[in-house]
C-alpha cells in the first residue's frame, strides 16, 4: 500500500532531509585513509543526534549501527567494523535519520584519499549523473517505470551492470515502504505506478562493474557483495513529489 504524504507531513520530511544533509556535509570531509569504518559510524551517530534527529537504521530489526559502510565489492547493508580504509578504496556511505516520526535516506560513493584512478572516477561519475537524470524523471503524472528506464539506460549504456535484486523504495513513517523502485524496466511504463503528489521515494542507483548477481558476504550476515566481487557503487537521494514540483530532500 502506497502512503501519499499530506502537506504537513511533507514539511516535516523537508526539515528532516535538511538535517540529514547537514550531517552528510559535515561527515564526508572527515573520511580519510587510516580510519576504521566504525570510527566513521561513530562520527555519523554523534552528528545525527547533534542535529536533533534519531538514528534511522537502528529501527531496522537487528541492526545496531547508524550507517551502512560498504567498501569496493561490498554494495549495501555492510555494518561498520574495525576494517581500515585505504587510499583508493571505493567507499559507500549509506545513512538515514528519523525526525518527528519520519525517515529520510541518503547514500554516496567516493574514492578514499586523493587517489584519482581514472577508471574508478569514471565508474562513479556514471552513477552520479544517472541519479540526477532519474530524479528529473520523477514527476507528477509520470510513471515509476520511467525512473527505472533512466537508471537502466545510464548504467548499462556505460557498460556496467544493474544489481537487479536491490532497489529504491518508498519512505516515510517506515524506512522501507511501497513502492519499490527497480533500477531496470521489466514491463511497459503504463503498467507501473503513476506518480501522484505526496509520493516520497528514495531513488537508488545500485550497480557493479560486471555482475548483475549478488551474494551475502557471510551466512546469516547483513553485508551484500557483487557475485563476482567486482567494484560496486550506490547513489541515493530521498525525493518528494508535490503538485508544483519535485523536491530533493537529501
Amino acid at each position: 500500500m502506497i502512503h501519499l504524504k499530506t502537506p504537513s507531513e511533507i514539511e516535516i520530511m523537508k526539515e528532516g532531509g535538511k538535517k540529514l544533509r547537514a550531517v552528510v556535509d559535515q561527515l564526508m570531509p572527515q573520511i580519510q585513509p587510516g580510519m576504521s569504518t566504525i570510527e566513521v559510524d561513530d562520527i555519523a551517530r554523534n552528528l545525527i543526534i547533534k542535529e536533533g534527529s534519531e538514528l534511522s537504521f537502528t529501527k531496522v530489526n537487528g541492526y545496531k549501527w547508524s550507517t551502512c559502510l560498504p567498501i569496493n565489492e561490498q554494495v549495501v547493508h555492510t555494518p561498520p567494523s574495525k576494517r581500515i580504509l585505504k587510499a583508493g578504496d571505493v567507499f559507500t556511505v549509506d545513512i538515514g535519520a528519523f525526525y518527528k516520526g519520519f525517515h529520510t535516506d541518503y547514500a554516496d560513493t567516493v574514492i578514499v584519499g586523493e587517489n584519482e584512478d581514472p577508471a574508478k572516477k569514471e565508474f562513479l561519475d556514471v552513477g552520479k549523473k544517472t541519479l540526477e537524470k532519474a530524479i528529473v524523471a520523477a514527476q507528477n503524472d509520470h510513471y515509476l517505470g520511467e525512473i527505472s528506464a533512466v537508471i537502466q539506460k545510464g548504467i548499462e549504456g556505460a557498460g556496467y551492470r544493474i544489481l537487479k535484486e536491490l532497489t529504491g523504495h518508498g519512505i516515510g513513517r517506515q524506512l522501507h515502504e511501497d513502492p519499490f523502485v527497480p533500477g531496470y524496466l521489466d514491463r511497459p511504463f503504463e503498467k507501473t505506478y503513476k506518480i501522484r503528489p505526496g509520493l516520497f521515494v528514495a531513488i537508488e542507483v545500485i550497480y557493479s562493474k560486471s555482475s548483475e548477481d549478488i551474494v551475502y558476504e557471510e551466512k546469516g550476515g547483513w553485508s551484500i557483495t557483487s557475485a563476482d566481487r567486482s567494484l560496486t557503487a550506490c547513489f541515493e537521494k530521498t525525493i518528494a513529489v508535490t503538485n508544483a514540483n519535485t523536491i530533493i530532500l537529501t
